[in-house]
């Protein structure tokens, strides 16, 4: 029979204890799939070792059997995983001395121990019918504790026969209501851990509970049900008095305010961990140089040991490996923790929350760089956007010249020189700038020129295209940027002499004023811009067939470092209105209308 079992269940290849360690993990799913057997069979072997008294020849053999039962049940350490030496020396000691030591306090504490571990799970149990097995073991524990131990340690003689036959039989009744309670069939789920923090509550409820009872009946000299009603009594109006304190209505912030904020003063490993972890994300702003300063500076948390990481960008680890490890996701992120020793949900619910922190941090770095990136190619775009449009411009100029050499005559080469000597200057001018800009852009530019001098060069530039000048007011002694005004105008010129005015001649009327600085006023009786395309003209490039959008929105842009403004101010069929003035200048130069024709 063993061979055949050997034979179907063993693998080939697999090693002589593979048996073992199949009968090992049969042992561990049958007992998972019927918690309420152990926790029964644990209860019935504490309950022979105890109702009887502890003086019975059996019992050592009964509490041997209760704590390896105990050992199967226990919540601490997974089955599957390996005792280590050192464990597994205070796990034998415990057993000898649980069976070995014969003494009612010995038991009282243990069953004290064994409530506070059986009712700390209960938070975490998440089954009704385990929840109630929990229930009634815990029961029958603090009541064997009350009703049987308690009375040992008094000295008092048990002669009531009623009494005894309710510990012996009647209690007994509990056990075999667990193991009768019936779970659904599932599959075998991990053991739920301990709460420490209610196991430890309740520990010491307990133990105050017993040691209050035994020096209430000492000093009072009375019976031993008083006593304990007493204690009970005094405990449950502690517990009413703090449940009232921890959070009052009478204006007082409550022991509950009081206690979070003593705990959020300390010192913790988190807090200070999430500090230098802004104190990298402010410092440091390189992703990948970050996420290696953040993880090797989580090894100084008490229970990491390694750290490794794998990213779009590459892989990286720090510290050592363990036989515990933790896995996270968060976005392109793939982190893997290993710790020293088996962490309990609490702390691996902070732990996830530190590597969705990093990860976070990391993805907010990324998109920065990203941002820094998309930032310095709009830069390039936006100089050789705007070189361009310069460069267009002058191009344009130096057609206009060639327009006016073609067409001049032989009684017209006199004016055609001067035109020529005075242009070709300016034209050549406004080239070096630009490449100067080119080589070493500036974001403000200061080149101020006489106003009237700009103005009469325009007249000139454009003088043999079909532009109305005019000005309004004397235009001397002030000056304006050159570099700005020649962009605006060139920009405007050319986007309205490019559009049409259905069937009818376009005519464009350039107007200057002096006042608030130097207005440039341009206007054409062309068709009106979409209102989709006007509300967004100056805000960001818009591709037209007319031109309209890039040119203007770097004119814009121009204006605004310089204290001027460039606007729409008017917009109907036939009437198209563009003005650059000052900043501060608003609906005033809008009404401007020519009065006086310079040519």
């Amino acid at each position: 029979m063993d061979r055949e079992y050997n034979e179907t269940a063993r693998p080939a290849g697999a090693p002589d204890g593979y048996r073992m360690n199949t009968s090992a993990i049969l042992t561990q799913r049958l007992i998972a799939a019927h918690p309420q057997w152990s926790v029964g069979l644990m209860l019935f072997a504490l309950h022979a070792a105890l109702a009887w008294g502890i003086g019975e020849w059996w019992v050592p053999a009964a509490l041997l059997a209760h704590f390896g039962l105990f050992l199967l049940w226990q919540p601490v350490w997974r089955g599957e995983q390996e005792i280590e030496l050192r464990h597994a020396f205070l796990v034998v000691l415990a057993g000898v001395l649980l069976a070995a030591w014969n003494s009612w306090w010995l038991m009282a504490v243990w069953l004290a121990v064994l409530f506070g571990l059986i009712g700390g799970s209960v938070p975490g149990i998440t089954d009704r019918r385990q929840r109630r097995v929990s229930v009634l073991a815990a029961f029958y524990l603090l009541s064997m504790l009350l009703m049987w131990v308690v009375p040992q340690l008094l000295a008092d003689e048990v002669a009531n026969i009623a009494h005894v036959r309710l510990v012996r039989y009647g209690l007994l009744g509990i056990p075999v209501v667990i193991m009768l309670m019936r779970f659904e069939s599932r599959r075998p789920e991990a053991p739920v851990a301990v709460d420490l923090f209610y196991s430890v509550l309740l520990f010491l409820l307990v133990v105050a509970l017993v040691l209050g009872s035994f020096v209430v009946k000492v000093v009072s000299q009375g019976e031993y049900p008083m006593a304990l009603a007493q204690t009970l009594f005094v405990i449950a109006l502690l517990l009413v008095t703090l449940s009232w304190l921890w959070n009052p209505r009478s204006g007082f912030g409550g022991i509950g305010h009081m206690l979070s904020r003593y705990v959020m003063s300390l010192g913790l490993p988190f807090e200070r961990w999430i500090q230098q972890l802004a104190i990298f994300a402010e410092q440091e702003s390189e992703p990948q140089r970050f996420l290696g300063l953040a993880l090797q500076h989580m090894l100084e948390l008490p229970w990491v040991c390694g750290v490794q990481w794998e990213t779009r960008s590459g892989p990286g680890e720090f510290g050592t490996r363990s036989d515990h490890v933790a896995e996270f996701t968060i976005h392109d992120l793939q982190l893997k923790v290993w710790t020293r020793w088996s962490l309990s949900p609490a702390v691996m619910l902070h732990l996830g929350l530190l590597a969705q922190m990093v990860g976070y941090f990391y993805d907010a770095k990324r998109r920065e760089q990203i941002q820094r990136q998309n930032a310095y190619t709009q830069a390039i775009y936006e100089t050789g956007a705007r070189l361009t449009h310069d460069v267009k411009n002058l191009l344009q100029s130096l057609r206009s010249l060639c327009a006016a050499a073609e067409t001049s005559g032989a009684d017209q080469a006199a004016a055609l020189q001067a035109l020529m000597q005075r242009q070709l200057p300016q034209i050549t001018q406004r080239l070096n700038a630009t490449l100067d800009k080119l080589r070493a852009p500036q974001e403000v530019d200061s080149d101020q020129v006489d106003a009237l001098i700009w103005w009469q060069g325009l007249i000139q530039r454009y003088s043999t295209r079909n532009i109305h000048f005019a000005v309004d007011g004397i235009v001397r002694n002030f000056k304006i940027p050159s570099e700005l005004f020649d962009s605006v105008a060139d920009n405007l010129i050319e986007n309205a002499l490019n559009k049409k005015a259905d069937g009818h001649p376009v005519r464009v009327q350039v107007m200057f004023s002096p006042a608030s600085g130097g207005t440039l006023t341009v206007c054409d009786n062309g068709a009106a811009i979409a209102r989709s395309i006007a509300a967004r003209l100056f805000d960001a490039p818009l591709p037209s067939q007319t031109g309209l959008g890039i040119g203007l929105y770097h004119a814009a842009k121009q204006a605004v470092r310089l204290g001027y403004r460039l606007e729409l101010c008017a917009n109907e069929p036939g009437k198209v209105c563009f003005a650059l003035a000052r900043d501060h200048v608003n609906a005033s130069v809008t009404e401007v209308v020519p009065q006086r024709s310079s040519g």
